[in-house]
């Protein structure tokens, strides 16, 4: 080593050496194929453990927009009109996306849901 504390050309090739010499390389086996229903099991495995996963509903009725001094307006019995009719299907949002459609009914004086159609939309 030199007196500025940096490796001459012909110490640096001599590491390089030692480490080229013992590197190897590595071998993979093959990777076997599972039959189908050994895969499906496993899915089946997997998706059980999310099951109890608790997930959040919103059910929108419709949406607005106001500028900020109509919200400040606002007071005790303001009515907010929304961009839908009064019967018309409200969204039903799992996790902030949309997953179906419904019509709105009560339940011993609580608000609910009937589902009337399920969004499909592919899994991206």
């Amino acid at each position: 080593m030199s007196h500025d504390g940096k490796l001459s050309k012909e110490e640096l090739e001599a590491l390089l050496g030692e480490v080229k010499e013992e590197t190897k390389p590595f071998l993979f086996k093959d990777l076997e194929e599972k039959p189908l229903n050994e895969e499906v099991v496993e899915e089946s495995v997997n998706l059980n453990l999310l099951m109890d996963i608790n997930l959040e509903i919103v059910v929108e009725l419709g949406r607005t927009k106001k500028k900020i001094n109509e919200i400040l307006e606002l007071s005790q019995g303001s009515i907010i009109e929304l961009d839908r009719v009064s019967g018309e299907p409200v969204d039903l949002l799992i996790n902030g996306k949309v997953v179906a459609k419904g019509e709105v009914v009560v339940i011993d004086e609580y608000f609910g849901i009937r589902v009337t159609e399920i969004v499909n939309k592919t899994i991206n």
